[in-house]
């Protein structure tokens, strides 16, 4: 229906024009002085840019316009029409990590050390294997860690996150995800907790021994067709050691605890900004190597675990056990109050920033969006669906999510009392904009207790 209407009426404007014309001359009072001709004025309502995107009418003027217009109305929109669609993953436990690789396919990264793709469509999930560390010594994954950071290069060509060994950055080729290359010489000594890429072939690693490393990938490891082992089959790949490690300054007030827990790089200055569990934020110069600039003491010094960045803003997000901050390392007083996310004092466990929302992914099962430039949460209206907490119209909107699947083992039933249900903490989220979809990821707040959540809201 919208495509035949749609290449009917394109021609519309034109038969109008001529129209009008006869009209004048028809009505004149003889010859009239010529008059410079018109630009056909752009058409501006909503239905003929979508009409003419349909048709791909790239060019016209007006559309750039109603590009950014459409963006900033879906933005604000959005989180209120969106509908949940839990998608089952089996006995896997926590999701800590996901980045969209396409339309209708979502990587993640698993407290259990598993890393799958999973097709929001199909609900078929495909596992990933994990690159192994060179040597027969080699450290084998903690029972207790997993992939806690899964990135894209801006290309979307390389994907950057753990190995079998949790302390090793492995890299991956898009879209096949053969294995490039792994860190694992002279890096981290505990686990990786965040990842950000610099450009298309250099990537900064945060752990928790406390320091950043900054890693450079050799165009030819990718570029070139991959190597076999002739007896077992399996890819080779190369080893690399990092070009540059830099370690979070001590603070006198928790020394021992300089764990870096979250990245986030602002292209726009080309700075790298982290966070560490002793309550700091961190902003290097970020170039060939890492040039510290300043060390700030966060606001709120609680589980800060995770960090985003918003380059229309050049804002920094630090989410903590209670609240959001703002930063802006240029500004020597920050002009923006940081919002308080008292959900069950479970805490702020995923961050995303997209033009002026902030997307909050909480501690206990529920997505909150806060309007950065109004200052306030968004609000929601009068609605039927199940997934709003009830209220009345005015109060802040909040998505709650699914129940998501909870292992009764013997833990469960003997420190928790055979709860029935938790609310999952929803340690991941990824927007896909172009699809106007949102997955979101998790699993129980409790580090012992074992379960799941994933769910696509669109």
């Amino acid at each position: 229906m919208a495509r035949q209407t749609g290449s009917r009426k394109r021609k519309a404007p034109a038969l109008a024009a001529s129209s009008l014309g006869s009209a004048a001359a028809a009505d004149g009072d003889g010859p009239q002085p010529p008059k410079k001709p018109r630009r056909p004025a752009a058409l501006r309502s909503l239905l003929h840019y979508l009409k003419g995107r349909e048709v791909g009418a790239r060019g016209r003027a007006g559309l750039q316009g109603f590009e950014g217009k459409l963006r900033g109305y879906a933005v604000q929109k959005l989180p209120e029409l969106l509908r949940e669609r839990e998608l089952a993953l089996g006995t896997l436990n926590k999701v800590f990590a996901s980045q969209w690789l396409n339309a209708r396919q979502v990587v993640c990264g698993t407290k259990c050390n598993t890393l799958f793709v999973v097709d929001v469509q199909s609900g078929q999930i495909t596992r990933i294997p994990l690159m192994r560390d060179r040597g027969p010594g080699s450290a084998r994954a903690q029972p207790s860690c997993g992939i806690h950071a899964i990135q894209l290069n801006p290309s979307k060509t390389l994907l950057a996150t753990g190995g079998e060994n949790p302390n090793s950055l492995a890299v991956y080729q898009l879209p096949t995800l053969d294995p490039v290359c792994l860190g694992d010489r002279h890096g981290h000594k505990d686990w990786i907790f965040a990842i950000a890429w610099l450009s298309d072939t250099v990537a900064v690693s945060g752990s928790r021994d406390g320091t950043v490393a900054l890693w450079k990938m050799d165009p030819d490891m990718f570029h070139g067709s991959i190597a076999w082992h002739n007896d077992a089959g399996l890819p080779v790949y190369a080893h690399i050691r990092p070009r540059d490690v830099e370690t979070i300054p001590r603070a006198s007030t928790n020394p021992s605890n300089r764990k870096v827990r979250a990245l986030a790089f602002s292209g726009k200055n080309q700075e790298l900004g982290a966070v560490s569990l002793d309550g700091y934020f961190h902003l290097w110069k970020a170039r060939s190597n890492l040039s510290r600039l300043l060390s700030i003491r966060l606001p709120y010094c609680r589980e800060n675990v995770c960090l985003t960045y918003c380059d229309e803003l050049s804002l920094y997000a630090v989410g903590s056990q209670s609240h959001v901050s703002f930063l802006d390392p240029r500004q020597r007083q920050q002009n923006i109050r940081p919002l308080c996310s008292r959900e069950g004092g479970t805490g702020v466990r995923s961050l995303s920033f997209y033009q002026h929302i902030v997307t909050v992914g909480t501690g206990h099962g529920s997505l909150l969006f806060y309007d950065i430039r109004a200052q306030k949460f968004l609000e929601e209206r009068a609605s039927a669906s199940p997934h709003f907490s009830p209220g009345p119209a005015g109060r802040k909107l909040k998505l709650t999510c699914g129940r998501g699947w909870l292992n009764h083992d013997d833990l469960w039933v003997n420190h928790f009392g055979g709860i029935g249900e938790f609310p999952n903490a929803l340690y991941t989220h990824c927007y896909n904009w172009p699809e106007m979809k949102l997955f979101v990821a998790g699993g129980p707040l409790p580090s012992g207790l074992h379960g799941n959540y994933a769910g696509l809201w669109s």
